[in-house]
């Protein structure tokens, strides 16, 4: 099933271009591919390749956690095509934790489920640096100097890299020269790691293993790879910017053979993405100049309708003046692109002239959908067209996508069932602490704890949406996609049974419009499978009558936010709107406060809703647009 990606929109036309000037910006050459399975799919290939033409032992280094995942998938397939062998490969992995725990929270657990297990590579020559117990300190050392000896001069080392320039436990501030030792884990990188032990800071391993970073840089040739919004930061960084410390695999800058494989996302940042005309030509559409604009004004701290001919001329936009000039012309057109984006009637005007407005205003009222991921995401990112929506008298349905419920803190459960017996509806207090002592690190939850966990879920939702006066009964649907009822942090894959639910849905309610979470952050995250889902929903239903007037739209999340050269419509809000937005996510009680897996943002889900919206409606006030309280933005797939 396809990954999503959003539709490539104007940019740096890269044909015919010379590999030295597109990479002119960049420290580290990178390779950008439109997901991660392509980019996958070409560095497996490249692998092989270089496995079949060694004539001896192939040192593979390998790096753990999630991002590897696809490679080695791609490499599987290779393996079962009959295109490659791993008879002659030695595996060398990175990291691990220190003492290593169970199989199922192991840090090489994937490389074992996903590769070793699937290819003929012996036993006897995958490498793990894994110590199950804790041992004096010589030992340790014995054990680390040797490991650094077998794992140095790589023929290939494959690595990911983490939010903050990590690389394989080598964190902020970790030596250049180091080699392979025992580390401990600092706090941030126990909370990232956290999920992995059912959000338990005390079960979170505090020390690693990690290959040294000069052990890394004896590698041959070294690729690193990483994927999703997240890392378009990191990436960036490591890419473009000077050696830094506190970002570890800049170091990786002094290798002569290095290469990085990125997705779209994760390259957005990047400058022949982010100003490709300071790169070369382009292809100038409507939005692309509309983007290249927004970052002009940025550039120069003034409002689109002051730019002058000297400010394109001296930041690089001679080829767009050339092509699509004068200055004060595009100036205007971009202006009124931007004015014509904002409306307070997301669903359509009944009765007005829609030549410039967002959403059609016939038909009126109309049936939409917002499909929410988890039992939240519908008001934290789109609370205030929610309240729109439904005040404007529009069919509004919201689906929760999935039960929400591993998200939900033990005590939260117990403290409800108090509640219940308080009430007079039975104690069951001491079955369900039995329940919650009864679980096992590592292991998926109990199902009859899940089943408690989902059901807190829901009531939060159904209060939460009453609140907007929508029918809790007939107009929220609780769809508990199979891919998430795994009972751990670890999701299945999405298959035929998951689309199955929402094509039902769908074809139910028949909507003309549809809300998505657009988050590509995460690759692997429960928001883009979500997505994908609900895309490949639709394309299954391709030639329904219903569908020709059908319109999707994207929302982000409680983290980022659309890049304003991107957005089709920006929906503002009154101070009033905020304030109900803010209570209707007040309703979602299990995840206010003591959310098992938050992140490193310390903010509460309401506070980063309104400051990201706010900080929308500041930047639309900049580019010299009317000045609003807060402002939701989306963007048009179809």
């Amino acid at each position: 099933m396809k990954k999503f990606t959003l539709p490539k929109d104007g940019g740096l036309i890269e044909a015919g271009l010379p590999n030295g000037i597109k990479h002119s910006y960049e420290r580290i050459p990178a390779h950008i591919f439109e997901d991660e399975e392509v980019a996958s799919a070409q560095l497996a290939r490249n692998i092989a390749a270089k496995i079949n033409a060694s004539e001896g032992v192939f040192k593979l280094g390998l790096t753990t956690g999630s991002s590897p995942v696809e490679l080695y998938r791609a490499l599987v397939a290779l393996y079962n095509a009959g295109e490659v062998s791993f008879a002659n490969v030695e595996i060398y992995s990175i990291d691990e934790y220190y003492p290593a725990p169970a199989d199922s929270q192991s840090r090489n657990r994937r490389l074992y489920e996903e590769l070793v297990e699937k290819v003929d590579v012996k036993k006897e020559n995958v490498y793990v640096p894994k110590l199950t117990e804790i041992l004096d300190s010589d030992a340790v050392s014995e054990f680390c100097a040797k490991y650094d000896e077998m794992a140095s001069g790589l023929d290939l080392l494959v690595m990911g890299t983490g939010e903050k320039g990590q690389i394989g436990f080598n964190e902020a501030g970790a030596s250049e020269n180091s080699r392979t030792r025992t580390v401990l884990l600092p706090y941030g990188s126990r909370k990232r790691q956290a999920k992995n032990f059912a959000g338990d800071m005390n079960e979170t391993p505090d020390k690693a293993i990690a290959l040294g970073i000069r052990t890394m840089m004896s590698a041959k040739k070294i690729c690193l790879i990483g994927w999703g919004e997240d890392k378009a930061q990191v990436v960036k960084k490591i890419v473009e910017d000077k050696m830094d410390p506190s970002c570890p695999a800049s170091f990786l800058q002094r290798h002569g053979n290095i290469s990085f494989y990125v997705d779209e996302n994760s390259a957005s940042l990047l400058t022949r993405n982010v100003a490709a005309w300071l790169v070369g030509p382009c292809e100038w559409t409507p939005k692309f100049i509309r983007k290249a604009v927004v970052w002009l004004c940025e550039q120069v701290h003034k409002p689109i309708l002051k730019l002058t001919q000297g400010d394109y001329l001296a930041n690089g936009l001679g080829e767009l003046l050339e092509q699509h000039g004068p200055y004060d012309k595009i100036n205007i057109k971009v202006f009124n692109d931007f004015q014509h984006t904002i409306s307070g009637w997301p669903g359509g005007k009944p009765g007005a002239d829609d030549s410039t407005r967002p959403v059609p205003s016939s038909p009126f009222p109309k049936r939409v959908v917002i499909f929410s991921p988890h039992p939240d995401d519908d008001v934290i990112s789109m609370g205030g067209t929610f309240i729109r929506l439904a005040e404007q008298g529009h069919d509004v349905h919201v689906a929760y996508e999935t039960s929400g419920n591993v998200a939900v803190h033990d005590d939260v459960v117990l403290q409800h069932m108090d509640a219940a017996n308080e009430l007079g509806f039975g104690d069951r207090f001491d079955e369900v602490k039995e329940i919650i002592a009864s679980k096992k690190p590592g292991q998926p939850e109990p199902r009859a704890l899940l089943n408690l966990k989902g059901a807190i879920r829901r009531a939060e939702a159904k209060s939460a949406v009453r609140s907007f006066g929508l029918n809790d009964k007939t107009n929220c649907h609780f769809l508990n996609l199979p891919f998430y009822e795994t009972g751990g942090i670890k999701k299945g894959e999405r298959t035929q049974a998951d689309i199955d639910i929402i094509v039902k849905l769908l074809q139910e309610v028949k909507p003309h419009q549809i809300y998505l979470a657009g988050d590509l952050a995460d690759p692997h995250g429960t928001h883009r499978v979500c997505t994908e889902a609900v895309l490949e929903a639709l394309n299954q239903l391709q030639g329904e009558e219903w569908l020709k007037e059908c319109h999707v739209w994207l929302y982000r999340g409680a983290w980022m936010e659309w890049e304003l050269g991107k957005v089709d419509m920006a929906v503002p809000l009154s101070p009033d709107e905020v304030i109900k937005k803010r209570h209707a996510i007040y309703r979602h009680l299990s995840q206010k406060d003591i959310v098992p897996f938050p992140g490193e943002d310390p903010r509460e889900f309401w506070q980063r809703a309104e400051e990201r919206t706010q900080n929308t409606a500041r930047l639309y006030n900049e580019l010299g647009m009317a000045e609003y309280q807060a402002i939701e933005v989306f963007v048009k797939l179809f």
